[in-house]
């Protein structure tokens, strides 16, 4: 199987809690969680939880829960008894179970499944089972490995709600991988931004997407990837590709030179400006129909480029068609990567909010 391997990583993640590791398959998101749980030992550094050095401790004698993509549940047993497997190794008295079992079973919305088995319940039932499995024992650490990827969209999203407010009044550290940059955005707390094992940015989600470290943590804090294009500054204008525009206001106080820009997806219009913005004559590729959004492939000066459209829209290869985006929500980085300037953020858009036709 894939290994990848983590190096120079330094996290601190405090109790109460709720921590997003986002990166593409193989960035070292499980990698990472098995080191929290105890499953793999680092060759250098040291694990820490509470305070205490766990680098060498046995994953059995750790407070740590974790929930996996598959849903782990034993066929032979009960809801009820699945939840309370941990508690039982434990030796937690029989009263204590039961209360603790049907608390965590009603929190999670399966008190009526109790006296089920697995094979009885739906793929959502199953995985909610998993996490309650994983809460009762009201472990310091829980970790998540990607564990809605199996799960239809509408219960993904109803799951993720439920999370966030589980462990709202949990003085639990939560840690969640996900390879989708709006799992992220949608579960709040904070996000680490994780590549070929490396860590690139991490803090509070909606800043680390709103003003990313350098053009890597752009690319990876977005699906489809921010669009990049390169630009010019010289003599009071800006050529962005071939498109020779007035200097904005906005970026009078950038030095003449090379730069890139940045345009999320979800911010390309195809309807005109009446504020100071980018435009483009393109070429449409492709137009992908997903769900009730488009994703418009298009082509500019040779440049690839994707647009994220609310609602159905149909067009045709090879059609010729303007896309504009407002100044203040382009990003600008230096030829080496750095953020050089990043849209206000009192007027940028998430991915969750945005309107483009």
């Amino acid at each position: 199987r894939g290994e990848t391997y983590i190096s120079d990583a330094s996290l601190t993640l405090e109790p109460g809690s709720f921590n997003v590791l986002l990166g593409h398959t193989l960035a070292g998101k499980t990698t990472l969680l098995r080191l929290m749980a105890g499953l793999d030992r680092p060759d250098h550094g040291r694990v820490y939880l509470d305070g205490r050095d766990v680098t060498h401790l046995p994953v059995r004698q750790r407070n740590v829960s974790m929930v996996y993509q598959q849903f782990i549940n034993y066929p032979t047993l009960t809801v009820f008894d699945n939840i309370a497997s941990p508690l039982k190794q434990a030796r937690v008295a029989r009263q204590e179970i039961t209360r603790r079992v049907e608390e965590t079973a009603a929190m999670l919305g399966i008190q009526h499944l109790l006296g089920r088995y697995p094979q009885e319940l739906s793929g959502g039932q199953q995985q909610r089972t998993a996490m309650a499995r994983a809460l009762v024992k009201d472990a310091e650490l829980v970790l998540f490995d990607e564990p809605l990827v199996n799960l239809d969209y509408k219960l993904r999203e109803a799951l993720r709600v439920e999370m966030r407010k589980l462990f709202e009044s949990r003085n639990t550290i939560a840690v969640y991988a996900t390879t989708e940059p709006a799992e992220a955005l949608a579960l709040g707390g904070t996000t680490t931004l994780l590549h070929q094992g490396r860590i690139v940015q991490s803090g509070p989600s909606d800043e680390v997407y709103r003003h990313p470290r350098n053009r890597e943590a752009a690319t990876l804090f977005g699906e489809p990837p921010i669009n990049l294009m390169p630009m010019t500054i010289q003599g009071g204008e800006c050529r962005i590709a071939d498109q020779r525009q007035a200097l904005p206001e906005i970026w009078r106080s950038l030095s003449e030179g090379d730069y890139q820009v940045g345009i999320r997806p979800h911010h390309w219009s195809l309807r005109p400006l009446s504020e100071a913005a980018l435009r483009l004559p393109a070429v449409v590729r492709v137009a992908e129909i997903s769900g009730s959004e488009t994703f418009l492939h298009l082509a500019h000066d040779r440049i690839d480029l994707v647009a994220h459209l609310i609602g159905i829209h149909e067009f045709g290869v090879d059609q010729a068609l303007d896309v504009q985006v407002p100044f203040r929500q382009l990003f600008v980085f230096e030829p080496g990567g750095d953020l050089v300037l990043s849209p206000p953020s009192s007027r940028s858009t998430s991915p969750g909010v945005r309107g483009d036709l």
